[in-house]
């Protein structure tokens, strides 16, 4: 006999997939091969610093994609665990998580401007999971309402991330 999924076991499902595909984002950078893994480690402590100047002016792009990519997480976390400190400690710890494993294994650039801005992303996903609550009652059409709108969010930042990856190689 099969047994349906309820709200609860799909946002944990949803959750799931949505950490696996925040791996490959941030770890892996999109690419389907470990080569890079090794190829570049540095440290960057000093908030925005890194944000580069493109004729004159702040390139926002990546920090605005970090904020994007961590808006599901926000509320998947929002909606799975009960206490704010909880919520935001296990957003900032996936982040710096992140942000480590790109150190250890030189994957990447370790930054603290992406750990505020992935931050603030997950914050959004907090407040939006809380603006959610407020405007419905029932606590089985919060988790179906909010599962909606985190498997819209996560399929928009992966689809976002593809193409920023596309365009990139076709600029290159």
């Amino acid at each position: 006999m099969t047994k349906k999924l309820n709200s609860k076991q799909l946002t944990q499902v949803l959750f799931v997939i949505y950490l696996l595909a925040l791996v490959w984002i941030i770890i892996f950078k999109l690419n389907l091969s470990l080569i890079p893994i090794g190829s570049q480690r540095s440290i960057n402590l000093i908030p925005f610093a890194a944000t580069a100047l493109i004729n004159g002016h702040i390139d926002w792009a990546e920090p605005l994609l970090n904020v994007l990519v961590f808006v599901p997480l926000g509320l998947y976390v929002a909606n799975l665990f009960k206490p704010l400190s909880v919520k935001i400690r296990l957003i900032v710890a996936v982040s710096v998580l992140c942000e480590v494993t790109q150190y250890v294994f030189g994957i990447g650039a370790t930054d603290i401007t992406d750990v505020i801005t992935n931050t603030v992303g997950g914050m959004i996903g907090i407040l939006s999971y809380q603006s959610v609550k407020m405007g419905v009652q029932n606590s089985d059409k919060i988790q179906k309402v909010v599962n909606q709108i985190a498997v819209v969010a996560t399929v928009i930042c992966m689809g976002l991330l593809v193409v920023v990856k596309i365009g990139r190689h076709f600029l290159a």
